[in-house]
């Protein structure tokens, strides 16, 4: 089970760095018109007016996307910021025990922003719902990566809860490696 929960992980941090390319991409291009805009207006007297339509439409949703595809994969790897100020202070069973709540409140809050995220994604698909802006999504296409993103970091903290359980180490304990090689 650890090799397929390791690459459902490593998939959705891939597909977030992929989203964080694809912002690169879209933010470089439209500089780059931008820049031929401003040649052409200094040599023509008049700008051409080049612009990729809806680009920070599509940005933002890149962004979010990103955001959440890359929160499990970022979680098991150790790369979140914990403040450990209380538990550093705690001997073993007692952090153990700390530790177990957080995670369990952080699982209930993150699996009812993931149903409530799945419903939303459900609502935009029935209704027709629509982004805004000189290109037009269906609404909820931009959600379901937010959506699917959530329900990755729900197994992972499900996954992470399992493990403390069980008293196996933490894997938000990081692991001071190069994080795509295990």
């Amino acid at each position: 089970m650890r090799p397929i929960l390791t690459a459902l992980y490593r998939l959705s941090g891939i597909v977030a760095a992929l989203c964080i390319l694809s912002i690169t991409g879209l933010v470089f291009a439209q500089v780059c018109l931008n820049l031929i805009d401003k040649v052409a207006a200094a040599m023509t007297g008049q700008a051409i007016g080049l612009t990729i339509p809806s680009y920070s439409d599509f940005t933002g949703f890149l962004l979010a996307a990103s955001t959440f595809l890359g929160l499990a994969y970022t979680l098991r790897e150790g790369g979140h910021i914990r403040v450990t100020l209380v538990t550093g202070l705690l001997r073993n069973k007692a952090r153990r025990r700390v530790e177990t709540v957080v995670i369990a409140l952080a699982l209930a809050m993150v699996a009812y922003a993931t149903v409530y995220m799945g419903l939303l994604v459900a609502e935009s698909h029935e209704y027709g719902d629509r982004t805004s802006g000189m290109i037009s999504l269906p609404l909820w296409a931009v959600q379901l990566p937010v959506a699917v993103g959530l329900g990755v970091l729900t197994i992972a903290l499900l996954d992470e809860l399992i493990c403390n359980l069980m008293g196996l180490p933490a894997s938000y304990e990081g692991k001071g490696e190069n994080l795509l090689n295990e």
